[in-house]
């Protein structure tokens, strides 16, 4: 062959080769996308089943290989075999125990999908990073040790990743040969499931034995059961159907991520669509406003779509110019979803802090993010024996139903019906952590039947007949540091310079409208919502409302804040040290709760957190309380 040849040749081999390259290529891309997760007991094998499911799949590399091949050595439980769930569990923590602590997630792929599992701890005081890894699932791989059977965590999960609607369940009895692939043993540890199963309203789930340190069942039939007709673990993997598919043939949901507008010609609203379809000339509606429109392009970075579906991200033009922002929801005009603001929902509480009813959090739904108030559960759920139990808050794990509402009207629909627009999250506003995790069950009816009367007498009609600005003077401070003393000057200076004000006072407020109020934080919440629905309605009627309480958390005085408006809320920190409160004492409170006997009391065995911001700060070890009035007054009337 002459040399020109021989170049030639390589040049057709290197050309189909990268044809050969670009055509796989096209074809992974297009791969559909399955998320699954392996959840269980503790030990049940769980990471040893991924780590088979990677070795299998031929998605480990030499120098992993050989690094798993090394730590199974030191930290392995098969004495000299490869310990798969090292290629998992990848903290050190995790490999010194054999346990899994975090979600770990791994991708892989075969010819016919593509895959992200997590692996999710089994230990119950990691509940909460299950219920993370399940969130985005459309399967899970529920293991069960078959020398254990049933367990606790078994029906814990299985309750978990029902109840976050995970609708694909795979059942696998695992460490089938540790029992010597017994058949009777198999079938009665299914049957026992399924009773669970039948009780918690499971309809349907795939039953399969398997072992993954063995790899039985997982990606070809085994020799070792024969009476198993069923199909191998990554066969049925690629085989059953996606959440996604399914989700096209409801309606059309959009949550608005993003107000796309580069430039003045052009405006759009950006966002993943939930469920259904769209196409150009389609009428849609905008909620909650309700607005109406027809879609005239669906734009995407790689051109218009003649159609979109769910799954896809998408951003999409309107004929007419609508209002439209983040967090609202791009619906079919004859087929919306729902509004509301208070709701019955499912709640699994994720924080070591025990939830605080009556407390304000955020919650994050779709694309929004509101306030909402959580109120006491109706019941928790034993997990064990599906017992519902009375309780006055969630600890870390609970599972239970409670009602929230929300500061304003949001578009929902019941989680079963839509994870993107029923699922949520809950968020501390002080530490901005993520503490619970929810589900809508329904809107409470009471929401859809009461309405806002409208009044032909506005606030600001009020306020302009008292010849002043509403507002209220918010006085926070340890007992004893002289709120109420310094509250009254300033009310008394204000009346002599013909103010219309009112003084709402801790003490007196206790006697009347919160008498049946404690001290615990659940009580000392409603109490300090109850005077801020009060002084709302005070400043409504165009009144200076003066008050004076220990408010001790921030994020309570924040809730009152955001019930005015913009301007209206002056908080004026009243700062005393604890030890210059004490030694006043006018009432002997310090006494009696260093005694043990008033507990719950603020700087003792309750804690106060100051105001980082006030928009007034008095420092009583500077000032008496007549200068203490006269500065407040000269910064609020210059």
């Amino acid at each position: 062959m002459s040399e020109t040849t021989h170049k030639e040749s390589s040049y057709v081999t290197d050309e189909l080769i990268a044809a050969d390259i670009d055509a796989y290529l096209v074809q992974h891309q297009h791969k559909s996308l399955l998320r699954f997760i392996t959840c269980g007991s503790v030990d049940d094998g769980k990471s040893t089943l991924i780590g088979r499911l990677l070795y299998d799949s031929k998605m480990i590399f030499e120098d992993q290989l050989a690094a798993v091949e090394a730590d199974s050595k030191k930290f392995g439980t098969q004495g000299q075999n490869i310990d798969f769930a090292l290629l998992v569990d990848g903290l050190a923590a995790e490999r010194e125990q054999g346990i899994t602590i975090d979600v770990a997630y791994r991708f892989f792929a075969t010819e016919k999908r593509k895959f992200i599992v997590a692996d999710t701890p089994g230990h119950e005081q990691y509940t909460r990073n299950m219920v993370t890894g399940a969130s985005t699932a459309d399967l899970a791989v529920i293991l069960i040790d078959a020398r254990k059977g049933v367990l606790t965590q078994t029906r814990r999960h299985s309750y978990l990743a029902h109840l976050i609607g995970i609708r694909n369940l795979v059942v696998a009895v695992n460490k089938m040969d540790l029992i010597g692939y017994d058949h009777d043993k198999y079938d009665a540890i299914i049957a026992d499931y399924r009773q669970f199963a039948d009780s918690i309203g499971i309809k349907n789930f795939t039953p399969m034995p398997i072992s993954g340190f063995m790899g039985d069942n997982i990606t070809t039939k085994s020799e070792n059961t024969p009476w198993y007709t069923g199909m191998p673990l990554i066969q049925h993997l690629e085989t059953v159907e996606l959440d996604v598919t399914a989700d096209q043939a409801k309606n059309f949901r959009l949550p608005v991520q993003w107000v796309n507008r580069p430039n003045l010609d052009f405006r759009g609203f950006s966002g993943l669509i939930s469920t259904g379809v769209v196409k150009p000339g389609d009428a849609v509606r905008v909620l909650p406003s309700g607005k109406t429109s027809t879609v005239s392009r669906i734009v995407t970075f790689d051109g218009d779509l003649p159609k979109a579906v769910a799954g896809q991200s998408v951003t999409l033009c309107f004929a007419d110019e609508v209002d439209c922002s983040r967090g609202d929801v791009i619906t079919l005009a004859d087929a919306p979803v729902q509004v509301a603001d208070q709701f019955e929902v499912n709640l699994v509480w994720m924080a070591d802090e025990a939830l605080t009813p009556g407390r304000a959090y955020w919650l994050k739904i779709g694309t929004q993010l509101v306030s909402a108030v959580i109120h006491p559960p109706k019941y928790l759920v034993n997990v064990n024996t599906l017992e519902h139990m009375a309780a006055k808050t969630l600890e870390l794990n609970s599972i239970g139903v409670t009602n929230i509402a929300t500061d304003k009207p949001i578009p929902f629909e019941p989680y079963a019906d839509n994870r993107a627009l029923g699922g949520f999250i809950v968020i501390d506003k002080m530490t901005n952590a993520t503490v619970g995790a929810g589900m809508i069950n329904f809107s409470l009816r009471r929401s859809q039947n009461v309405h806002w009367q409208p009044l032909d007498v506005s606030r600001e009609t009020h306020a302009k007949l008292k010849n002043q600005n509403a507002g209220v003077l918010w006085f926070t401070g340890l007992s004893g540091a002289g709120k109420s003393t310094i509250a009254n000057l300033v009310e008394k200076k204000l009346v002599r310079m013909n103010r219309h004000t009112f003084l709402l006072d801790g003490d007196n407020v206790r006697h009347g409208l919160n008498k049946d109020l404690g001290f615990t934080d659940a009580d000392r919440i409603e109490n300090i919502r109850r005077v801020g629905e009060v002084a709302k309605l005070m400043t409504d009627a165009g009144l200076i409302v003066v008050t004076a309480f220990i408010s001790p958390f921030r994020s309570e005085r924040e809730m009152v804040r955001s019930m005015m408006a913009p301007g209206e809320f002056i908080e004026i920190f009243i700062d005393t040290t604890l030890a210059d409160a004490e030694s006043r004492d006018v009432k002997g409170l310090y006494k009696k709760a260093r005694a043990g006997e008033l507990k719950n009391f603020t700087g003792i065995d309750s804690p106060y957190e100051a105001p980082q911001q006030p928009e007034i700060h008095i420092d009583t070890s500077k000032l008496t309380a007549e200068e203490a009035a006269d500065l407040i007054i000269a910064k609020l009337i210059p």
